[in-house]
């Protein structure tokens, strides 16, 4: 039924148990506990027994959320089904506990309520006696909603407060399964078993300066696993060595909540944290060791980011995320030696050493000097190829007869002059008049300035097109240089049409076979035998 008819009907004295409705409800409880379970049952059965009850409604089924908060409606798939089966016209009319089952969002529950009345459709809020169809509706449900919306903000407030009383007392909050420490009623008592580890690992990297890939190596020899019975994540590893409990220390205000209706948080500088020794978080490693550990990381990461920029990070090496290792479907890491020399381990090396993978180290070198002979069979005319890039370049470019568009410019410059001769005779004769005289020469006038203009502009072209001239003979220069492969191939070249290289596991330290797909759709077995120094490429 259409909104007007109803609110028309309603001014007649009707009520909206007389009208012939289409009638559905919308039922949601934000916890999963039984007593909560039990009262959206009764809800449901109440609404059921109401609606059904109304001679003139016809029941359409209800929807129903369960243990889904109303801060939010992107999470609740009932409620957001109910406002497309409005848009469909499967209903005219909802009843509802309260504005809170809606939403806590004063923007939410006008949006809402708004867009169903654009699809004829009104709601009842049956404990704030609010029926959208009344023409009053609106300024009441702002207020409601606000009510309801500052009850979140209380609740965010209060749960903040008790945090804070839960500190004073002594209550250690955060992470239920911090490793080293065994958490009961909000009280850490060591592990000793794990703190063993823990020892071990500051140990490692701040006396030993050991890298956190080694560490987990180093720990899964000495016996050392996760309580899943694998090695030390890496990010485990980090995790330790910078968290604070470890040297009896409280950290708190590392993020905070940007709204309370959102729930998005942001991550503070370490400026802003909350530090303090706490006596109620027993110590696993000193101070000093603790602060050397982090000194060196704060160093490290430092250093990390200088030599390379964050945005640049995935793609600043040819050979990241190409190779791959056959036998464990994974990628092969960069790791620079002390001679300067870059190689690659596949993952599950760097993770666990050669109990992890027995697959070879590959070296950049040799994998340039294979792509740079790949890149000869590929280029069967290089002469041809370069003549081919200059070609696309210069027409590009542009290449203008830079004569014959001055030429042009000069013939129309000397017409003008001779009009502009022609309309003076014909002034002076009396055949045209002053003010005609005036319009005509000044439109010969603007277009001789437009002309002079683009004589000019023709010129400097010129000048440029000869430097133009030069920097294609260089580039030219550039290409056969390159492609020639004498200093070994450009890492930036084998990138542009390298895809992958899987390592097979017929692999040895000695005998490295490799497939190399390109992205030109060609196929490439190179078999690199180290002993004889040398590499053979085949087509495949």
């Amino acid at each position: 039924m259409n909104i007007l008819k109803i609110r028309s009907e309603m001014k007649k004295g009707k009520s909206l148990f007389d009208l012939p409705l289409r009638v559905t409800f919308y039922a949601r409880v934000s916890t999963d506990k039984d007593e909560q379970r039990n009262s959206l049952e009764n809800q449901v059965q109440y609404y059921r027994e109401l609606i059904q009850s109304k001679p003139n409604w016809t029941f359409v089924e209800g929807y129903v959320d369960e243990g889904i908060s109303g801060t939010s409606t992107k999470k609740r798939d009932s409620f957001n089904r109910m406002i497309a089966d409005a848009k469909a016209g499967c209903f005219d009319f909802i009843i509802t506990k309260e504005i809170s089952r809606f939403s806590r969002s004063t923007l939410d529950s006008i949006k809402y309520t708004q867009e169903l009345l654009e699809y004829n459709v009104g709601v009842f809020f049956q404990n704030d006696n609010i029926n959208t169809l009344d023409s009053d509706s609106e300024f009441r449900l702002v207020v409601m909603a606000g009510v309801a919306q500052d009850e979140v903000r209380k609740l965010s407030e209060r749960l903040k407060f008790g945090f804070r009383q839960a500190i004073h007392n002594g209550h250690v909050l955060g992470n239920d399964q911090l490793w080293g420490y065994d958490k009961k009623d909000c009280v850490l008592t060591v592990k000793e078993e794990e703190a063993r580890v823990v020892r071990r690992i500051f140990e490692l990297y701040a006396n030993q300066q050991v890298g956190v890939r080694k560490i987990s190596q180093i720990l899964l020899k000495e016996g050392y696993t996760s309580r899943k019975g694998n090695s030390f994540n890496v990010r485990t590893i980090r995790n330790i060595l910078c968290n604070p409990k470890y040297k009896g220390w409280y950290c708190a205000n590392k993020s905070q909540t940007v709204d309370y209706r959102s729930k998005r948080r942001i991550f503070l500088d370490e400026s802003e944290w909350i530090l303090y020794p706490d006596p109620s978080i027993p110590a696993i490693v000193s101070e000093d060791l603790w602060n050397r550990a982090n000194t060196l990381y704060k160093q490290r990461s430092k250093q990390m980011k200088e030599h390379v920029p964050a945005a640049s990070f995935h793609n600043r090496y040819p050979y990241s995320g190409k190779l791959i290792c056959e036998e464990h479907n994974c990628g092969f890491h960069r790791r620079l030696l002390k001679s300067g020399k870059e190689v690659w381990n596949c993952r599950c090396y760097r993770q666990r050493g050669k109990a992890g993978c027995s697959m070879p180290q590959l070296r950049s070198s040799e994998l340039d000097e294979i792509m740079a002979e790949i890149f000869r069979q590929i280029i069967q005319n290089k002469d041809a190829m370069i003549d081919a890039v200059l070609q696309v370049i210069q027409t590009v470019t542009g290449k203008q007869d830079f004569s014959h568009e001055l030429g042009k410019v000069e013939e129309e410059l000397l017409a003008l002059e001779a009009k502009k001769d022609r309309l003076l005779e014909l002034n002076l004769d009396g055949a045209i008049s002053i003010r005609e005289f005036k319009l005509r020469n000044k439109g010969f006038k603007d277009r001789i300035s437009e002309l002079e203009q683009r004589k000019k502009d023709l010129w400097e072209e010129k000048e440029n097109s000869r430097t133009a001239d030069q920097q294609i003979k260089e580039l030219r220069h550039f290409l056969e240089q390159e492609l020639s492969f004498q200093n070994g191939i450009n890492s930036a070249l084998a990138t542009t049409i390298l895809d992958r290289v899987f390592v097979k596991r017929s692999s040895t330290k000695d005998k490295i076979v490799l497939h190399i797909h390109l992205k030109l759709g060609i196929s490439y077995e190179a078999v690199l035998d180290r002993k004889k120094v040398s590499f053979c490429i085949i087509p495949f």
